[in-house]
């Protein structure tokens, strides 16, 4: 994928979240294959909450949401997005949505909607990292694990991320197989291209990124190089996000991502969020389905 291909990569991504709005608050939304033979599950989330976010007063931004995947996307069909106006209250608006395919439920969301106050301020401090301009992009460095991967996932792991630059500060999982290492992986990223003013847009772009590398500490820990090597399968069980302060997803927001813990085939990672000035933006925590395929015996 050359950076000729970013823009209309970017334009695309765009439109799979420009929903089509078939009532009141129902809403269908496209679907694509990620990497995987089934759709991106920060795909579904990203469409979820611009599905909860166009029923809310636009003086409202979303502070949080909360989510559980429930079962496999099929990248074939589209996705209807059916949203609850559970409350309106006079700081706070809560939806709750319902991702449907073929008559089931796939996915569903808790958002909550915060009108703009002042109160008492403090964060953690931004880890010291390299600048996003030192590290290579992903065009760069993706192929130099062709040879343990294969080139067919370089190449759909280039095509599936090229809306995004998003650039490992620490080698990745597959980068490193059998060497176990601090369950800590960090990434700098944005949009390929500008984007509108809309704030909704940039929170729902952040959410769509923020699936990508969250179990990447979890693997880590365990010298295992994930899907891409084949020696963990998995899948995302649930998903949190708190939005703390204002950004944009088209300008270079730093990955802190690490992993507690995993136990009983499930791996847990969380996340904070900075702008490049250091402010921290975003907390994010997820749990996952790891699971290590077992090895064929001999008879």
């Amino acid at each position: 994928m050359s950076p000729d291909d970013s823009p209309d990569a970017l334009e695309d991504l765009l439109d799979l979240l420009d929903l089509e709005r078939i009532e009141e608050d129902i809403f269908r939304g496209p679907s694509r294959s990620a990497i995987v033979p089934r759709v991106f599950g920060g795909q579904v989330a990203a469409q979820a909450l611009v599905a909860a976010g166009r029923t809310v007063a636009a003086d409202r931004t979303a502070h949080s949401l909360h989510a559980y995947f429930l079962r496999a996307g099929d990248p074939d069909a589209p996705i209807v997005y059916t949203v609850d106006r559970i409350r309106d209250g006079r700081s706070f608006t809560s939806r709750r949505v319902v991702a449907i395919q073929h008559g089931q439920p796939i996915f569903h969301l808790s958002a909550s909607f915060h009108t703009d106050e002042d109160g008492l301020e403090h964060q953690s401090e931004m880890p010291a990292v390299p600048d996003p301009e030192t590290l290579p992009t992903a065009a760069e460095s993706l192929p130099e694990y062709a040879g343990v991967v294969g080139q067919g996932v370089v190449d759909r792991l280039l095509k599936a991320r090229a809306a995004v630059d998003l650039r490992y500060v620490d080698t990745p999982p597959y980068g490193s197989v059998g060497e176990r290492r601090e369950p800590r992986s960090r990434v700098w990223f944005r949009t390929a291209g500008k984007l509108t003013d809309d704030p909704l847009l940039h929170l729902c772009l952040a959410t769509y990124v923020s699936d990508m590398t969250l179990l990447d500490p979890v693997l880590l820990a365990h010298g295992r190089g994930g899907w891409m090597t084949g020696d963990v399968v998995g899948a995302s069980l649930d998903h949190a996000m708190w939005f703390h302060r204002p950004f944009r997803a088209d300008e270079w927001l730093l990955y802190d991502q690490m992993s507690p813990t995993s136990h009983g085939g499930r791996g847990l990672g969380q996340a904070r969020i900075f702008t490049r000035d250091g402010r921290l933006a975003v907390s994010v925590v997820q749990e996952g389905v790891i699971r290590v395929p077992h090895e064929p015996h001999d008879d």
